[in-house]
């Protein structure tokens, strides 16, 4: 589709282009298995961890866990994160066995300047349904929300419907839910809520956040086994074991 290996203006060109190809309307889905992707921050020698969780859909039993280590090229460059995450994540994709029904993934989707975050671009790599599930806003602003769990209120920049805030958990600060690829806005955010287990981050993304810092232990039939407290990779300050 492109490379990655790009000046920061022409990173930004590629974002505005291939937002037209995202698809914001598609159909009501129901699915199988459920991915959850994230990067760990990069250790002490540059280099870092993307991380898939694969999980049955509805009863959220692990499937299948790969993980992927590289050095990161790309600067950090609000905006552009998805050229700086997508090639590891990427990278981490083609050791899976199974193909999700639907990805999410612990970063924006249109809910972007450009709207062309981190969900959607691997979206349209992919060609799969992916929803963007953020823990702070990048752009737009929503009204206040009631407190309860499944609230939720329109985020909207220049007039324009980019996504929604989502609490989902009582009286704990939302998530920001956007369409990725091949989703509509209501069913993004019906499963989101579905997939979220007590926590406020949603089971694939939470499972996936533990994989790429190195505290989820899993056996070779891709079952959980313990979760180890010295971690390889920086988790970031927004932990999703909370």
């Amino acid at each position: 589709m492109h490379e990655w290996e790009v000046s920061v203006a022409r990173a930004r060109e590629i974002q505005l282009s291939l937002a037209k190809r995202v698809v914001t309307q598609g159909e009501d889905i129901t699915p199988c298995l459920v991915a959850g992707i994230d990067i760990s921050s990069p250790n002490a020698q540059g280099v870092a961890r993307g991380a898939i969780v694969v999980l049955s859909y509805p009863e959220f039993s692990i499937t299948e866990v790969v993980v992927a280590e590289a050095k990161i090229a790309f600067p950090y460059i609000p905006g552009l994160l998805s050229f700086r995450e997508s090639p590891l994540i990427l990278s981490a994709c083609e050791k899976l066995n199974n193909t999700p029904d639907l990805m999410l993934v612990d970063g924006q989707g249109i809910a972007h300047p450009r709207r062309l975050g981190l969900a959607s671009h691997l979206g349209l790599f992919l060609d799969l349904p992916t929803i963007g599930c953020a823990k702070s806003i990048l752009c737009g602003r929503h009204q206040p929300l009631a407190e309860e769990a499944g609230a939720h209120a329109e985020l909207i920049d220049n007039g324009e419907l980019i996504g929604a805030a989502l609490r989902t958990k009582s009286r704990v600060r939302p998530v920001y839910v956007s369409v990725g690829h091949k989703i509509n806005l209501a069913s993004a955010l019906r499963l989101v809520m579905s997939c979220c287990r007590g926590y406020r981050i949603p089971e694939p993304t939470r499972l996936a956040h533990l994989a790429a810092g190195g505290s989820l232990i899993f056996d070779s039939d891709g079952h959980r086994t313990s979760l180890d407290s010295s971690l390889s990779f920086p988790l970031g300050k927004d932990c999703a074991v909370n």
